[in-house]
């Protein structure tokens, strides 16, 4: 068959202008148009060389079946990476329609933070499926990350990171580190020194080695503060700890202070995205996957906050049909009942996004909280005496 001619030449990639920062809706527009009209190979050779970032913004503006249908043209070419970055509800309905082979070919190219984190949330029996798949280490790696909590830092880790005995002098370090360059990862930031029971003694930097002579033994490089992050602790925390000692890494350790895993601040950046997002959502009784949900889930989800909302709004009716009798006698008491209901709602909405913030930075603890209330109670008192004089 052959193409339309205005399909022929969309020479507008991605990277038509330099200073365009994602897709442009054309390239979007006419990947859909390519995709209903079933030309794969011309897909293929525009979606060929997209970043992970640029397929996943692709992904996601597309309609279901469309994406669908991309992924399955671009199944080996798409970055496994791309899949890590999309959001949940999305990244599941693909997962459904692709075999457990499949996914497990995409998994196999991942960190093993990744990894746990594209598989964690499908049944028991198909992540089953998917991790016999895998390669033996990743395996190992993914089986035992399973086993800790979610949302803990057990499950944020990755298994791949440098780990050297106190012992060694700068030079051995980075001789070995030249000669296994291969098989490390492919960033980090420290180097971690652990005594001959694998735990924990400390962390030196890159830098630090670089700059060392190489008879300098490593732990001489050490500095007095060790950060460490119990593979239990809640990823909330992980992220408040890094944000407080300005961490690029950490490493993780278990119940006998054995190094198992380090966080980079890679994760914590999306840590803290997906936490802030969350708290910001709540606000409004929504969640952060609504727009790519199917109507009657979404009916579904919103139906009891707007029912409790509905319920306020009976109470403040109760509240004004209390006083019909002067609002009989003074009409223009009527005229304002929306104007107080609007500025009720707005000091509402101010101090719920203060506290909102607090508590999701920790600022509002129960050392506090008394002395909030207090304060906000006076705020609003005062705001309202002062906007009520005028009336």
């Amino acid at each position: 068959m052959e193409e339309p001619e205005e399909l022929k030449k969309p020479e507008t990639a991605p990277e038509a202008e330099e200073l365009q920062v994602g897709l442009q809706d054309e390239f979007i527009r006419e990947i859909a148009e390519l995709l209903d009209l079933n030309y794969a190979d011309r897909v293929q050779e525009l979606c060929r060389d997209l970043p992970a970032t640029d397929a996943v913004e692709l992904i996601v503006k597309l309609d279901s079946a469309h994406r669908h249908k991309l992924v399955e043209v671009l199944e080996t070419d798409l970055h496994p990476e791309t899949f890590s970055y999309l959001d949940r509800e999305i990244l599941n309905d693909l997962l459904e329609h692709m075999s457990a082979r499949h996914i497990a070919s995409i998994v196999n190219e991942l960190d093993s933070d990744d990894a746990i984190r594209l598989i964690e949330h499908l049944d028991e029996d198909r992540r089953g499926n998917i991790v016999r798949h895998l390669n033996r280490k990743l395996r190992a790696a993914v089986e035992e990350g399973l086993t800790y909590p979610e949302e803990s830092a057990g499950r944020m880790m990755q298994r791949e990171f440098v780990a050297i005995p106190q012992f060694w002098t700068v030079g051995k370090t980075v001789d070995y580190l030249r000669a296994a360059a291969s098989t490390l990862p492919e960033r980090f930031y420290n180097i971690f020194i652990v005594d001959p029971m694998h735990r924990f003694v400390g962390a030196v930097t890159l830098s630090h080695v670089l700059c060392a002579q190489r008879s300098v033994k490593v732990d001489a490089l050490l500095g007095e503060e060790h950060v460490t992050i119990p593979v239990d602790m809640d990823q909330k925390q992980v992220a408040f700890l890094f944000r407080r000692k300005d961490l690029l890494s950490a490493p993780v350790v278990d119940n006998d202070k054995q190094l198992i895993g380090v966080i980079t601040v890679d994760d914590v950046v999306d840590v803290i995205h997906e936490e802030a997002e969350k708290d910001i959502l709540k606000l409004g009784g929504v969640s952060d996957s609504d727009i790519f949900r199917s109507t009657s889930s979404t009916v579904r989800a919103r139906f009891w906050w707007l029912g409790v909302n509905l319920l306020t709004a009976f109470i403040d009716t109760f509240v004004i049909s209390l006083f019909e009798g002067t609002i009989e006698k003074i009409v223009v008491l009527a005229s304002l009942m929306p104007v107080v209901a609007s500025m009720g709602g707005n000091a509402g909405t101010q101090t719920l996004a203060v506290v909102v913030r607090a508590i999701a930075t920790q600022e509002l603890t129960s050392a506090n909280t008394w002395r909030t209330i207090i304060k906000e109670l006076v705020v609003g008192s005062i705001n309202g005496i002062l906007f009520g004089s005028h009336f």
